[in-house]
């Protein structure tokens, strides 16, 4: 049976994809998902098989199987706003998530975080990581410049394009 935190997962990368439809069963679960104008609605069921009975039994079994409650999950329209100075900081740039994971200022715990602000980064310059399914995804600037401001906290659950880092470029 799919965990919560999976069937999340799965939503979230529907959700971010150009798939319609999609199916997946697994040891008698089957979850379906298909996107109706800009929504994503899951319905998982419980596929039961046929009991084949040779004898009459004095009292037949019965499998209890809990259904996961139905999820409706609603898109909502991403705001492309130009950069703008908020609380004194100057930026002109954003490093966004190209995915969703658990971000990452360091490559592992005891050693110093790739970027901090005011240090100087290229287009091709590592600035963080991002978990995503116990896979280390390194993230690049794709922006020369100085790091102003760092959005997201070592751990915290990032989303697709939730801003990562503000840059004043070159």
């Amino acid at each position: 049976m799919l965990k919560v935190q999976e069937i999340r997962e799965i939503i979230k990368l529907i959700d971010q994809s150009n798939i319609d439809e999609f199916s997946y069963e697994t040891n008698g679960t089957k979850v379906q998902m298909k996107k109706q104008q800009g929504e994503v609605m899951t319905t998982p069921s419980v596929v039961q098989q046929p009991a084949v009975q040779a004898q009459p039994e004095p009292a037949p079994k019965q499998e209890v199987v809990k259904e996961a409650p139905k999820k409706e999950v609603k898109e909502e329209p991403v705001k492309e706003e130009a950069p703008k100075t908020q609380g004194g900081t100057d930026f002109d740039a954003e490093v966004k998530s190209p995915m969703v994971g658990t971000f990452y200022q360091s490559p592992s715990p005891d050693q110093e975080a790739y970027v901090k602000v005011g240090d100087q980064v290229k287009e091709d310059s590592v600035v963080c990581i991002v978990e995503a399914m116990k896979l280390f995804n390194e993230i690049e600037a794709e922006v020369s410049g100085e790091i102003v401001e760092i959005l997201v906290k070592d751990g915290e659950l990032v989303e697709y394009g939730q801003p990562l880092f503000r840059v004043k470029s070159k």
